[in-house]
């Protein structure tokens, strides 16, 4: 009967990736997976334009031209506008312009598309899911001997509460050793988010884990600096070599980092974005302005900021955000529909009998053969 339901199950959603029990334990046990040709070629094309006419200014949005720098010094670049490059450049010194962009799908019709891109969200929805929240964009574009980041948590970035942040790094080039793919401290997962440091002022981690160790340092490419190279050491460090279109998924826990792109004319191009189980509190990233009429970007009482995200996939009792573009995800559904998936739960556990199934006293000296009929059928949840 079971075998027969996945049948119907998998005829009704014909188009919808199915993950794999292996590559749900290997999720749960490495804390990371990377999926194969999730996305495919002509999105993957789609994203590569996109970044090539970032890089050259050749969006319309980017009616702003930055200033001039010394791009060898770029290592202290974190947080870049949406402008053009000096149009005096050429093509090669116009991309040494750019390292990475956050937060375009409030600006960009594109990004907010990927960010919630179908089978992308397939997969969260069996390993975070099944309600999802799409919280965050960034897009790394690598050029040629540009740095990569040390050692961190994105949890310590993101916090979510309960903790369900995981990322997706959709490859739009192939990346290995040479042009800065990611390693990852395989099975790091299950470390708690390390805090930072009085000094520190940006962070947050699990302090109340008794013998917990404050850090810093944290996503510096200095291993001498980054105190959580030493947690890494504890496990086996794992190059994640992908091509493009592939899709990189990772909890918020798990320690991963990235080198300098060593080629002289390859690119590392990533589309990244977080997400949390819909459910999970946050008072990261507030939206100005708000993305809908009536959705405060920080709740006055307790700071909460989920009404500036989106709902991706089920429901939630919490506020989300409508996608700014129109991107069709569970946001632009009725209530109603939403409510379906929620109330298919609550259905399932009412037959449970509360979850108790029956009321008879364990007893371990009587074998399981020896229970009376009528508490047998009481255990049956019917």
């Amino acid at each position: 009967m079971c075998h027969t339901g996945q049948i119907v199950i998998a005829t009704q959603e014909k188009d919808r990736f199915q993950v794999s029990v292996d590559q749900y334990v290997r999720f749960r046990r490495d804390g990371f997976l990377i999926v194969p040709a999730l996305v495919p070629p002509a999105d993957v094309a789609e994203l590569r334009r996109h970044t090539e006419d970032l890089m050259q200014g050749r969006l319309p949005q980017q009616t702003r031209a930055m200033d001039e720098r010394d791009v060898t010094k770029d290592h202290g670049v974190k947080v870049q506008e949406l402008e053009a490059p000096p149009p005096h450049l050429s093509p090669e010194e116009k991309a040494q312009y750019f390292l990475r962009l956050h937060m375009l799908h409030r600006k960009l019709a594109l990004h907010e598309k990927y960010m919630l891109h179908p089978r992308v969200l397939d997969v969260l929805e069996v390993i975070i899911g099944p309600d999802v929240l799409a919280l965050q964009t960034m897009l790394f574009l690598k050029p040629p001997g540009k740095p990569g980041q040390g050692w961190h948590q994105d949890s310590f970035y993101i916090p979510t509460h309960p903790d369900t942040l995981c990322g997706a790094w959709i490859a739009i080039d192939d990346c290995d050793e040479q042009n800065g793919a990611m390693w990852f401290a395989k099975g790091s997962g299950n470390e708690p988010i390390y805090p930072p440091c009085p000094e520190v002022n940006y962070g947050f981690g699990d302090k109340l884990v008794g013998d917990i160790t404050y850090v810093k340092g944290v996503s510096n490419t200095d291993d001498s600096a980054n105190m959580l190279t030493r947690v890494a050491d504890r496990y086996d460090q794992v190059l994640c070599s992908a091509k493009a279109g592939d899709v990189v998924f990772f909890n918020g826990h798990v320690l991963h980092r990235s080198k300098e792109n060593f080629t002289k004319d390859r690119f590392r191009r990533a589309f990244v974005s977080h997400y949390c189980n819909a459910r999970s509190f946050t008072q990261w990233g507030a939206d100005t302005p708000p993305q809908r009429e009536g959705a405060p970007t920080i709740d006055a009482a307790t700071g909460m900021t989920n009404g500036s995200h989106i709902l991706a996939r089920g429901d939630s009792h919490l506020p989300f955000a409508q996608p700014r573009f129109g991107t069709p995800c569970a946001a632009t559904l009725p209530a109603a529909q939403r409510k379906l998936s929620s109330d298919h739960a609550a259905r399932v556990i009412a037959k449970l009998n509360n979850g108790l199934l029956g009321c008879a006293i364990a007893n371990p000296d009587v074998s399981h053969d020896d229970i009376p009929d009528d508490i047998k059928q009481s255990a049956s949840g019917y």
